[in-house]
């Protein structure tokens, strides 16, 4: 036999009444009922809890002792169902997003706060990657969209623009360069510069506009990693392009220096990709939209930034070191 959570509450209703038929008035219950629940409760404790008196009962020095102990599993049951009730508002899901770097470093966290408040029954799976890498998973239905690169069309994958954000120059603070004024790539070569693999669609769009604009490139460093081209960077005189949409304005308090790519303007075209054969559920397209409402923030004070005009200063030459 087991000692219920109803015999707890018949038990602290009879011990702060000092009576059954009390308890049983404020338990919905019968005199004979909370009778025959102390009876078994005492037997399975294997200790007597209340002397029955005439007019009401008296608590034993064991009921006094059990009586805290039971007070505290009613508090802690009462904080589980006021926890678990807040589930209730919303329905049971699963988001599963591949998002990039450029989404995940700044827009990931406000967005992904925002929704767990407004879902709290949902999980939430994101899985970072790179273009080629979360295209596969999205084409093989193991996420149900995915960030990336506008790209061509791809076999059982559907995409639409999702945003549009400014692509930066990014270099260690201190040489030359005023922080966040807009800069001509062809002014700053031949440039050291740090970039993703040759498959990555940024590598081939960045690429493609310098050759177009016969901008000098020195020499280049494959990197992989955002976390290790953003150290390496800061510690060299190398450079690297990325989207403004993943960096903080305040940057150059820190250890690096951005500044918006003008003359022409270089951008990166977002979309959102995801399987043709299956419905996006409700609880993806609401995560999707606190995505998309705090990229297009981003994005849009990153052009407010690009339309600056240059100071004279920003025109010093950066050039790659010998």
């Amino acid at each position: 036999m087991q000692c219920s959570l109803r015999d707890i509450s018949i038990f602290v209703a009879a011990y702060e009444e000092r009576s059954f038929t009390g308890a049983a008035q404020r338990e919905n219950a019968t005199q004979s009922g909370v009778s025959q629940h102390m009876r078994n409760l005492e037997y399975m404790l294997g200790v007597q809890l209340f002397l029955r008196e005439h007019g009401g009962v008296t608590p034993t020095p064991a009921a006094a002792s059990f009586y805290r102990k039971c007070l505290d599993v009613l508090r802690a049951h009462a904080i589980a169902r006021a926890d678990v009730a807040r589930f209730a508002e919303t329905q049971a899901g699963e988001v599963r997003i591949g998002l990039m770097p450029t989404m995940t470093s700044r827009a990931l966290s406000p967005s992904l706060d925002a929704f767990v408040r407004q879902a709290p029954n949902t999980i939430v799976r994101i899985t970072e990657g790179y273009s080629a890498r979360l295209t596969q998973l999205v084409q093989s239905g193991e996420l149900d969209c995915a960030i990336v690169p506008a790209l061509a069309a791809v076999p059982g994958v559907r995409s639409r623009f999702f945003v549009r954000t400014p692509e930066t120059l990014v270099s260690r603070a201190g040489t030359g360069l005023t922080h966040l004024d807009p800069v001509r790539l062809a002014d700053h070569g031949p440039l050291r510069i740090v970039l993703p693999d040759v498959a990555n669609t940024r590598r081939q769009t960045i690429e493609a506009y310098c050759a177009e604009r016969q901008i000098e490139i020195a020499q280049i460093v494959e990197l992989d990693s955002m976390l290790g081209t953003l150290d390496f960077v800061s510690r060299s005189d190398w450079v690297t392009v990325l989207p403004a949409i993943m960096m903080p304005e305040d940057a150059g308090e820190k250890r690096l220096c951005v500044n918006p790519i003008v003359s022409p303007e270089l951008d990166l075209d977002l979309v959102m990709i995801e399987p043709i054969r299956k419905p996006m559920s409700p609880h993806t397209e609401r995560f999707l939209g606190y995505l998309e409402t705090e990229a297009l923030r981003l994005s849009a004070s990153w052009e407010k930034i690009r339309q600056r005009k240059p100071r004279p200063e920003s025109s010093v030459r950066l050039v790659a070191q010998a």
